[in-house]
């Protein structure tokens, strides 16, 4: 039975609304596409470092969120300079943020300060496991965090992977030059001010057993295992002193006599610092002797002083032209 001329005209205008529906699609498909083809490819957005100012992170690693206090570069820049602290680094910040002048020396150059918070005992290191005496619950992978998981969030910020300079004090001071032997691809500049640089030396292995047991009860063989084991020629600056060729390097210790520095410390203090500063200067002549054995540049000061943050900051000052220098942060 045939269609109506009602139902037929309603049919043709259905065939014509689809095929303008169509029409349309394909237009629009067209136009869509000849925008795509003619406009530029989409780009990440260039990161930059914020320009001065300072702030705190909170940083992601196997050991939990590390606190990292940062001072921004004053123009922007990208170059960084890791700062590591001593035996005794507090858990709620870094000592060179209030024990010295670091964030004013630096505060008009084009260099982010980053200091690390924690690391109590730790010798910025990755260990075997968690110390076995002091109930420990992660394994310290300092070696890992400020290689790997802090530059990695840093780039964030648009802070350079691999335009880093290093220095630390004590404990930390024998680190710098050893995360800068074996990270050359990261590092330009390593700094070790008073620094236990021949953990190797014999009996050197109890002194450092005595210090950890008596800042926090850590077990030094839960970090690099028995003496002669591999852990710890691996993390000994001198031994590894072949891999700092061509590196720009401030080693600075004291030769354990008190100064117009030490004053303000009081006598106990002064006391202490004076004989653990009788055994860097030892470590340090050692280190010298096989650099030069190498025949390594590397500037290397013996001066009047002890072991203490006002002699730190004094070899800070020194050292900063040389590290803006490798960083061309000036």
């Amino acid at each position: 039975m045939g269609a109506t001329r009602s139902e037929s005209k309603l049919q043709g205008r259905g065939w014509l609304k689809s095929f303008g529906i169509i029409i349309a699609t394909a237009v629009l498909v067209w136009w869509i596409g000849t925008a795509a083809a003619n406009s530029a490819p989409m780009q990440a957005p260039v990161l930059r470092a914020p320009a001065g100012g300072s702030t705190e992170l909170s940083v992601p690693s196997s050991m939990g969120h590390i606190k990292v206090q940062v001072q921004w570069a004053a123009r922007g820049g990208s170059a960084a300079l890791y700062f590591l602290d001593g035996l005794r680094a507090p858990a709620d910040h870094s000592q060179w943020t209030t024990d010295t002048d670091a964030l004013r020396q630096f505060a008009g150059d084009n260099v982010t300060l980053v200091f690390p918070v924690g690391g109590h005992s730790s010798f910025y290191t990755d260990w075997y496991r968690p110390s076995s005496t002091n109930g420990q619950v992660s394994t310290y992978k300092w070696e890992t965090f400020l290689t790997k998981e802090l530059p990695t969030f840093l780039a964030g910020y648009g802070v350079s992977r691999t335009n880093n300079a290093i220095v630390g004090a004590s404990m930390g001071g024998n680190a710098a030059l050893t995360l800068a032997a074996h990270h050359r691809d990261q590092f330009k500049f390593a700094g070790s001010f008073s620094g236990f640089v021949h953990p190797t030396f014999p009996m050197w292995n109890e002194a450092m057993r005595a210090a950890m047991w008596d800042e926090g009860r850590f077990n030094v063989d839960d970090m690099w295992g028995p003496a002669g084991a591999p852990a710890w020629s691996r993390n000994d600056a001198t031994v590894q002193a072949e891999l700092l060729r061509g590196l720009p390097m401030y080693i600075w210790t004291g030769n354990g006599l008190p100064g117009p520095l030490d004053l303000p410390q009081g006598v106990g203090n002064t006391l202490n610092a004076m004989g653990l500063e009788a055994m860097t200067t030892v470590a340090n002549q050692m280190l010298r002797d096989r650099l030069a054995t190498f025949d390594i540049p590397a500037r290397i000061d013996f001066v009047q002083g002890t072991h203490t943050w006002p002699y730190w900051q004094q070899a800070l000052a020194t050292a900063r032209p040389a590290i803006l220098d490798a960083l061309r942060a000036g």
